[in-house]
């Protein structure tokens, strides 16, 4: 199990046995803080009652190292590592007052020897990822699914429901799992697995996004706007500056935009020497961030490197991208996002991004326009709504397309749509729902398939943008955007690191009245404001981009060949999850340019090519018996 992890780990491996317990924990290793054998895991505590594997970084350890060696002047300490502090504040707090107290993300397994029970626990929003199910009397827990199927017995078994799911939204969402029996930890959950109860768990939630969204919502920050902009400062270079500890080379990715601009400035700003930024660029003038990212790398004189990607590029790592995201993941700027790591990883160990600041501090179109439109639309007779929606659809997204380029040159930059037919014909689906809830579902997703699920949390507002965010905190961030992160930084053994996610921004950000979020119809804007102290407006003022690639073009072009083969009727027949008759119209329709379905392509061919990969066969392991709990865990 460890050995499939190695890309998360490549600077070495251990595992730590119980015979008699029946449990086994391993850990692969990417050294960031103190590099010596000391800090290696999985680590046994100095008392012998503990046993710990984890994967991330805990930011306050410092804070917690200097509390725990006051309250227990006598506990030896042997390494530098924010992991022997996790280890010690486990057994001197417990696990519940621990985890509260850990500023961090995390993914961890805890063996208690006296108590025979396994405690595994992940991170406030789902930074790092966590898997456990069971194999008859076996319970598995690991960072990513593949270490099941070293396990003799898995049987890898895939899970409809999954499936579709996937279909429709591009990403395997929830607590659900690819394959049967196997589900992913909660974001701020804790997991308690006894040994002699097989099949028997207790989950505990530490954390809730929805609770603190609440608090500060009733509690709203009430100083000016330059106030606001001062204390927002503040917090996200603090949060900053305790993400660049490390031992290793660091650096950020920077796109241009607002979010990793501002992280970019304030490593900078508390840097004595160049940061490295890294950024990604294309041909293609309506996706190529490149030269805005280099006019800011310029004003902040840091030490920049750029990558142009082409459809070459692309073709090249394809064939990777279902290994890397382990479950089927169709969000196609994992594209760039990969390439954006291995360059990356050529010059640095540790990246910072800005990711996080869209769901903070509004900065989705659906948090501005489409939340404009919906209360528009609440105020519609159904009727009308529906015959605006088909008049839009009437017009295909390419005639739509046209028509903005003829009219961009008259309007200020950052009102410059990008795919406006495409945005366009997601606002007729928007018209033509009967709720908030069923509206936001609509703009997610990319598949036809009808939605079978319910969003998890309740009302908090009666403002659109508002109930959006924390859908998008406890849904899309986890399962898509983290996802996406996670998986493209360690395929290559990068630890990338957040600092809008520190939770005390986060819980900042929930005191902030809309109006310092969204103001003149833009999202973002404090951040907006504390940025213009750091880089000029002209350097940033754009319409939100995203980290698009020109798919629709390569699909039709240089990645043709490839997806022809994976599109053949026969093969899709032989595969048994799709309709063979309706996909190969969608792609005759795309091939023809008279509409783009890059997005709904995309999505089959992930899955078709993930499909590929299930039939090789597993890694090869020794075969275990009996009631046992074991797994993988890598870290730093």
């Amino acid at each position: 199990m460890t050995e499939t992890l190695a890309h998360r780990g490549p600077d070495g491996g251990s595992v730590w046995v119980d015979a008699s317990s029946g449990i086994g924990i391993g850990h692969r290793r990417l050294a960031v803080l103190d590099l010596s054998p000391n800090a290696g895991q999985p680590m046994l505590c100095s008392c012998g009652d503990h046993v710990l594997s984890f994967n991330g970084e805990i930011y306050n350890h410092h804070e917690l190292r200097q509390e725990l060696q006051t309250a227990i002047p006598s506990r030896p300490w042997r390494s530098r590592s924010d992991t022997e502090v996790m280890l010690h504040a486990f057994c001197a707090w417990g696990v519940d007052n621990a985890v509260a107290r850990l500023n961090g993300m995390f993914a961890f397994a805890l063996w208690d020897r006296k108590a025979r029970c396994l405690f595994l626990g992940r991170d406030r929003l789902g930074e790092k990822p966590l898997y456990y199910g069971w194999v008859g009397q076996t319970f598995l827990f690991a960072s990513e699914v593949r270490a099941f199927r070293a396990f003799p017995s898995f049987p890898a078994e895939i899970q409809p429901g999954a499936i579709q799911l996937y279909l429709r939204y591009g990403r395997v969402p929830g607590d659900t799992a690819v394959y049967k029996d196997v589900y992913k930890l909660a974001p701020g959950t804790i997991l308690r697995v006894d040994a002699g109860r097989p099949r028997v768990e207790r989950e505990s939630s530490y954390w809730s996004a929805e609770e603190v969204a609440r608090r500060g919502m009733a509690d709203p920050f009430k100083g000016s706007d330059d106030e606001a902009t001062d204390r927002l400062d503040a917090l996200l270079r603090e949060a900053t500056r305790a993400r660049m500890e490390a031992d290793v080379p660091l650096g950020v990715f920077l796109s241009g935009g607002i979010d990793s601009s501002t992280v970019a400035a304030l490593m900078q700003a508390q840097s004595s020497r160049k940061v490295r930024t890294f950024t990604i660029g294309f041909n293609e003038a309506a996706y190529d961030e490149a030269s805005m990212a280099k006019g800011v790398a310029a004003h902040l004189a840091t030490d920049h490197t750029a990558l142009t990607v082409t459809a070459r590029h692309a073709l090249d790592l394809i064939p990777d991208l279902p290994a890397i995201y382990d479950e089927p993941f169709s969000d196609s700027s994992q594209i760039p996002s990969c390439l954006l790591a291995r360059m990356a990883r050529r010059h640095v160990t540790v990246c910072l991004s800005g990711d996080g600041g869209d769901e903070l501090f509004a900065g989705y179109n659906r948090h501005t326009w489409a939340s404009t439109l919906w209360k528009l639309a609440e105020s519609m007779p159904r009727g009308v709504r529906g015959t605006a929606a088909l008049a839009i659809r009437a017009v295909p997204p390419a005639k739509w397309d046209q028509l903005a380029r003829a009219l961009l040159p008259l309007l200020p930059g950052r009102f410059r749509p990008n795919a406006l037919g495409e945005k366009l014909h997601k606002a007729a689906d928007l018209l033509q729902a009967d709720s908030l809830e069923e509206a936001y579902d609509a703009l997610l997703a990319v598949g036809t398939l009808s939605r079978d699920r319910r969003l998890s949390s309740a009302p908090i507002s009666s403002t659109p943008a508002e109930q959006m965010m924390l859908w998008d905190t406890n849904g899309y961030l986890p399962d898509d955007i983290l996802v996406k992160v996670d998986r493209a930084t360690m395929a290559v053994g990068l630890e990338g690191r957040m600092p809008i996610l520190d939770p005390r921004v986060f819980e900042f950000a929930w005191r902030l009245p809309l109006s310092l979020k969204i103001r003149n119809r833009s999202g973002k804007w404090i951040l907006r404001r504390l940025l213009n102290r750091y880089v000029p407006p002209s350097l940033t003022d754009r319409p939100k981009a995203g980290f698009a690639v020109p798919l629709d073009a390569w699909l039709r072009g240089p990645l043709r060949e490839w997806a022809e083969t994976l599109l053949d009727e026969s093969r899709l027949r032989r595969d048994g999850w799709l309709n063979p008759r309706h996909i190969r119209k969608e792609w005759r329709d795309h091939l023809s340019g008279r509409v783009n379905r890059q997005h709904s392509l995309w999505n089959v061919l992930v899955l078709v090519s993930w499909l590929e990969g299930q039939r090789r066969p597993p890694a090869v392991s020794q075969r275990t018996s009996g009631e046992t709990l074991s797994g993988a865990i890598e870290g730093a």
